[in-house]
């Protein structure tokens, strides 16, 4: 397995430099709290999950060679139910979209590694870049959203 595919597994349920990997910050989120906005105008934990996982699946299509694009399920999806059974099955689909881009990412070559994405360079939409950076900026992405529902969830 390629470093970046070892760094993403840990970001998302290994061994974290930087704390709880994701899935751990997740599981410890009470249901009953996964939908408040605890502070206003700022996204539901929810919210930050599925944006987690939009954005997981839209590196995925990259890597895969498509365009990019908003994510197919928006940049900020909204829950459609604020059950304790939703919030499992955003869990599920987070840990699903992870394992699927591990999965692709285990196939990617090392020398593919510097390939760029089928995009022209685009700052705002970080596209362009090489497979690498793509996977790098999403582990960013997923220690970063971390940071902000372990807070959230201490309210």
């Amino acid at each position: 397995m390629f470093k970046i595919t070892n760094e993403l597994q840990k970001a998302f349920n290994g061994d974290a430099w930087h704390g709880n990997h994701v899935m751990q910050t997740l599981n410890n989120v009470k249901p009953e709290n996964a939908f408040e906005h605890f502070i206003p105008n700022a996204h539901s934990i929810a919210e930050i999950a599925m944006h987690l996982t939009s954005w997981t699946e839209e590196v995925t299509s990259r890597l895969l060679g498509n365009l990019a694009s908003e994510p197919a399920l928006g940049d900020w999806p909204m829950p459609q139910e604020k059950t304790p059974k939703a919030w499992e099955k955003i869990i599920f689909n987070f840990k699903v979209a992870n394992e699927e881009l591990i999965r692709q990412c285990e196939v990617i070559t090392e020398n593919q590694w510097q390939d760029h994405t089928n995009d022209e360079r685009n700052l705002a939409l970080g596209t362009g870049v090489t497979n690498i950076e793509l996977l790098n900026g999403l582990i960013q992405h997923h220690a970063y959203h971390a940071g902000q529902i372990a807070l959230l969830s201490k309210f």
